[in-house]
């Protein structure tokens, strides 16, 4: 079976790991941190640009 790995850091997952949901689609991160970089990561690309 293949290890569980942390969507944003690739990190293993352990018993503190969490799902999050970004784009209608739910994902592990193994820490606060990591959800909030999808969430922004997320946002600006799906962001137009107004420029």
């Amino acid at each position: 079976m293949a290890e569980k790995t942390c969507a944003a850091c690739d990190c293993p997952l352990d018993d503190n790991s969490f799902q999050v949901r970004i784009g209608g689609k739910t994902v592990e991160v193994c820490c606060d941190e990591c959800a909030q970089k999808l969430n922004e990561a997320y946002a600006s690309a799906t962001t137009p640009d107004k420029g």
